[in-house]
């Protein structure tokens, strides 16, 4: 299994390649880089994975699905934001490419497999209604949920701070403390730094 980080656009939000047996999955395209393209040159790629639809993180899906091929999937609570990115390209005074409709719609207590590897999908609302984390073995694409020192912004539409919270500590802080989070934004983390130091959940 191999993971690699792209650190893109404006927001320097973090999109994922995960790797396994010559597939791989696509997490948050922010934007389609040539780097982004050439890393998934060589592998047969299962799905572009949006873990919420802010702009940010879904502005290279139309790029991508065209390079690849690959069907587009998100949460349905997403589909709004998802359909509004010029709207919310407005309110940060950039330009976003309108994204495709999604080819498959997921939910919570789906597992997705690359290769051997199997990612069992989790239903995070709070930073967006839709947001969804992938759980591995010992690591979890965690999008905009929790950061090294810090929690996803809820002032965005769709966000709620009871919400996020409770996300945080039913879905998140249940996973082992070793548990490797690959945040959206910064550093990874693990579950038990951010359960012993976190100063929004200590």
């Amino acid at each position: 299994m191999e993971i690699l980080e792209f650190t893109l656009t404006p927001f320097m939000m973090n999109c994922f390649v995960l790797k396994d047996g010559g597939e791989a999955i696509v997490i948050d395209p922010g934007e389609a880089t040539p780097e982004l393209k050439a890393a998934v040159a060589d592998s047969d790629v299962k799905m572009i994975f949006n873990t919420h639809c802010h702009i940010d993180h879904v502005g290279g899906n139309a790029e991508m699905v065209e390079a690849t091929g690959a069907p587009l999937v998100c949460h349905a609570a997403d589909l709004p934001l998802l359909r509004s990115v010029a709207q919310q390209g407005m309110m940060f005074g950039v330009s976003v490419p309108p994204s495709p409709e999604p080819d498959r719609l997921i939910e919570e207590g789906e597992t997705i497999t690359i290769g051997s590897v199997d990612l069992k999908v989790v239903h995070t609302p709070g930073h967006a209604p839709g947001h969804v984390v992938l759980v591995g073995d010992g690591f979890v694409f965690g999008g905009d949920v929790l950061f090294q020192g810090s929690i996803g912004r809820t002032d965005l539409p769709g966000g709620s701070f009871d919400q996020l919270i409770q996300s945080i500590k039913t879905k998140m802080l249940t996973l082992p403390d070793e548990t490797i989070v690959y945040c959206g934004h910064g550093p990874a983390t693990t579950i038990g730094a951010e359960r012993a130091g976190n100063p929004f959940l200590v």
